[in-house]
């Protein structure tokens, strides 16, 4: 990543400074959480999103909160502090995996042992160790997806979904990434960037990145993608995931499927890039991934955005009949077969070989 700009998250003595999504392209505003309830409004109402940056601000929305006691709490009172997080957004598995990390820093039978100072400090240290490590695993990422396309610099056309870049990430991205590192390889790229809809990440936030960073791009409506496969030569559909399941199939931003179906038809390699903590191997099929339902105002309207109280502050570009109901699941799953193989910090490997590959 070669702008700071860029970087949506920042661990400051104030407290958690992010970038405020919900604003962007129209302006760069930030977004101070100073407790878990901050924290919460953060991941929920989308100021952050993108599943590894919202396992690191779950994390350091627990660490905020532990540093308002002046007495340790109790060790229920600490796991409710983390399920009361957890519970703000519940596809994407980084959170729970985050939060099962720390657990285990902590575990039951020592946790009378342990001081409020090893707390606070002890959390603290693991929420950096997990943004750095997030950074590091993102270029690895990069690094490995670059290898799938020709070593010589070449001409390539790529279709994205959703924003999975430094602003879904600690910074570099996942899918995005892949693409920002083709481009620093020197290849000579054309993306097209699905809008998303309904909340228009990939219009608000994936042109975006790629205009800073000077990848030529043209935003298509999610509708227009058929159209795209079978009048332009496509090299590959690569996009992000919220969650992975022990058989490959995989939960991402809604729309994805479909995306992977045209693909398939159309004989384009469909990639999923994501790191190890996407993997969840507990469950064993995408039948049992939670779907988020989310407002039906961000179906009906356009610029929605409420406030920490839960009140509408912006509500305008109403595009439907005032009463009608609306659907908002906020993710969908593509099955296995329609994915060609993840890139992962650790390599590629096929949808068959996950549970092999990650021991």
């Amino acid at each position: 990543m070669k702008k700071e700009n860029l970087r949506p998250i920042f661990w400051e003595k104030e407290g958690l400074k992010l970038l405020d999504q919900r604003q962007i392209p129209g302006k760069k505003e930030w977004f101070t959480a100073k407790n878990s309830e901050d924290a919460i409004f953060a991941i929920k109402e989308m100021v952050v999103r993108g599943a590894p940056a919202i396992a690191i601000t779950g994390l350091f929305g627990a660490v905020l909160e532990f540093k308002k006691f002046s007495k340790k709490p109790e060790y229920q009172e600490f796991q409710t502090i983390l399920s009361k997080i957890l519970g703000s957004r519940p596809t994407a598995v980084n959170l729970r995996r985050a939060f099962e990390e720390l657990s285990s820093i902590f575990p039951k039978e020592e946790y009378d042992k342990v001081s409020l100072s090893e707390l606070q400090q002890k959390s603290e240290e693991f929420a950096i160790h997990v943004f750095e490590e997030d950074i590091r695993n993102n270029l690895a990422l990069a690094k490995n997806g670059v290898g799938l396309f020709p070593s010589s610099p070449s001409k390539l056309k790529i279709i994205t979904h959703c924003n999975t870049g430094a602003l879904a990430t600690a910074g570099h991205g996942t899918a995005l990434g892949v693409i920002r590192s083709l481009k620093e390889a020197g290849h000579d790229l054309i993306v097209y960037a699905d809008e998303t809809r309904p909340y228009l990440q990939g219009a608000r936030l994936t042109a975006w990145e790629l205009m800073e960073e000077g990848i030529e791009n043209y935003l298509i409506t999610d509708s227009m993608a058929g159209w795209l496969m079978s009048s332009q030569k496509i090299d590959a559909v690569i996009v992000g995931v919220d969650r992975v399941a022990a058989n490959g199939d995989s939960a991402n931003k809604i729309g994805t499927y479909p995306l992977a179906v045209l693909a398939k038809h159309h004989g384009i390699p469909f990639y999923i890039a994501a790191t190890e903590k996407s993997f969840d191997f507990k469950i064993t099929d995408g039948s049992q991934i939670p779907i988020e339902m989310r407002t039906q105002d961000e179906v009906t309207r356009l610029n929605f955005l409420k406030n920490e109280k839960g009140e509408a502050i912006l509500s305008e570009g109403v595009i439907a009949p005032v009463g009608v109901k609306a659907l908002n699941p906020s993710f969908d799953v593509t099955p296995a077969n329609l994915i060609k193989a993840f890139i992962t910090e650790k390599g590629i490997v096929p949808p068959d070989k996950i549970k092999e590959f990650f021991g």
